[in-house]
C-alpha cells in the first residue's frame, strides 16, 4: 500500500509534465504543511524564484491562530498577489502541487485572482 505523501508526489510529477512556468507566464507553486501554507511565483526557463509568500512571513506571523486553515491560506493568496503585481507579474500558470483544488489551495487561488493575478 503506498502512502499519503507517494501518492501526491506521483500526481506532483504527472502535473509537473505539462505544466511549465516562462518569463512571460511564470509558474505559481503551493506547498501545504499542516501547519502552514507556502506559495512562490517561480521561472523554470532561468529557474529563478520571482516572489515568494508563506504564512512565516513578518505581515502575518504575528496574527493569531491556526497558520495551516483557509483564512491563513487566503491571506497569503492576497500577499502573493500583491508582491507578484509590484514586480510586474500579472499572469501565471498555476501548480497545485498534486494537492486537490479544495479547501486551503482553492482559498490561496481565488485570493490570488481577487487581487488580479490571471490564472
Amino acid at each position: 500500500m503506498r502512502d499519503k505523501t507517494e501518492l501526491r508526489d506521483r500526481r506532483r510529477q504527472r502535473i509537473r509534465k505539462k505544466v511549465f512556468g516562462t518569463s512571460e507566464r511564470p509558474r505559481l507553486c503551493i506547498f501545504r504543511s499542516l501547519n502552514h501554507i507556502y506559495a512562490q511565483i517561480i521561472d523554470d526557463t532561468k529557474g529563478h524564484t520571482l516572489v515568494a509568500a508563506s504564512t512565516l512571513d513578518k505581515e502575518l506571523k504575528d496574527l493569531k491562530g491556526h497558520k495551516g486553515n483557509k483564512e491563513f491560506a487566503k491571506k497569503v493568496g492576497e500577499l502573493i498577489a500583491e508582491r507578484a503585481i509590484k514586480l510586474g507579474i500579472t499572469k501565471v500558470v498555476f501548480d497545485r502541487a498534486g494537492y486537490k483544488y479544495h479547501g486551503c489551495v482553492k482559498a490561496l487561488a481565488d485570493a490570488a485572482r481577487e487581487r488580479g493575478l490571471q490564472f
